[in-house]
């Protein structure tokens, strides 16, 4: 999967394995988009955090349209009414990637008269985490992600013609802006070339915080505009090995301020690379 078409693929579902194809919404699904009830679908397993925190955040939250909330089952049976989009998690596995890593997605899809859930046209998808890593990982963060993806959805009805041209450019020309903020990052979020704040200096000579998840949520509450943060999706230590996302969300604004990724091995570590603070210093 080519990272420039990365907020605008569809991720395929099948049997709760999913598979990436790339998809570019048209004018009329994002359009057709703000005429539908959004249908948040809760996890099966009742004793995950998700289910309790996702009620908070669309409430707190959502303005874009009117939504409810339905069970998987529910979601089956619902899925090809046009009349709804879908805020949902699946889980993500990407083709020809020997390493048979699964992550998990959050998706924000329209409904309609598909045979096959792979067909549900698929307006934005971010990366939570891998799918094996516990939900605490990612679950003090559920809030600032669906905000980002209302307002990407606000975005593309506004300014449409990105939407075929480079999306993963669009947000990456934000990169600028990083510099007149403080960047919070967790230190085990860190590779080792950059795991302190000595060696962060060397290579990045803006304003920047080691901080813990509390500190983070804490900034995401306030809606702090001069706070930005790393978004890291790894192994955490699990055995596969594969792709590492690194997004710098702003905790006020919920913009995307800096997106990557890179394949794990020796010489690139399970964290924010020595390259990535060059890359944002640069810019």
């Amino acid at each position: 999967m080519k990272k420039q078409v990365f907020l605008t693929l569809i991720l395929l579902l099948a049997v709760c394995i999913l598979k990436a194809q790339d998809y570019v919404p048209s004018r009329d699904d994002i359009n057709a988009f703000f005429n539908t009830k959004t249908m948040v679908v809760l996890d099966d397993n009742p004793l995950l955090e998700y289910n309790i925190v996702i009620k908070e955040v669309m409430e707190q939250e959502w303005k874009v349209t009117d939504f409810d909330f339905i069970s998987f089952k529910e979601f089956e049976e619902l899925r090809k009414d046009p009349q709804y989009s879908f805020l949902y998690m699946g889980q993500v596995r990407f083709d020809n990637d020997k390493t048979d890593a699964q992550y998990r997605f959050m998706h924000l899809s329209l409904g309609g008269d598909y045979y096959r859930l792979n067909q549900m046209p698929d307006l934005a998808a971010v990366p939570l985490a891998y799918y094996s890593v516990e939900e605490d990982n990612y679950i003090y963060k559920l809030a600032l992600l669906v905000r980002f993806m209302q307002n990407h959805v606000k975005l593309i009805k506004e300014q449409p013609e990105i939407v075929s041209a480079n999306v993963f450019k669009h947000y990456n020309d934000n990169i600028k802006d990083i510099k007149s903020r403080t960047l919070y990052v967790l230190e085990d979020e860190l590779s080792k070339e950059v795991n302190s704040a000595a060696r962060i200096k060397k290579v990045y000579p803006f304003k920047f915080k080691i901080v813990t998840k509390d500190e983070i949520t804490e900034a995401i509450k306030k809606r702090d505009e001069n706070i930005v943060f790393l978004h890291k999706v790894g192994p955490e230590g699990t055995k596969l090995d594969a792709r590492c996302y690194k997004v710098i969300i702003g905790a006020g604004d919920a913009q995307f301020y800096y997106f990557d990724y890179h394949r794990i091995n020796s010489k690139k570590p399970d964290g924010l690379l020595e390259s990535d603070f060059k890359a944002m210093a640069k810019k």
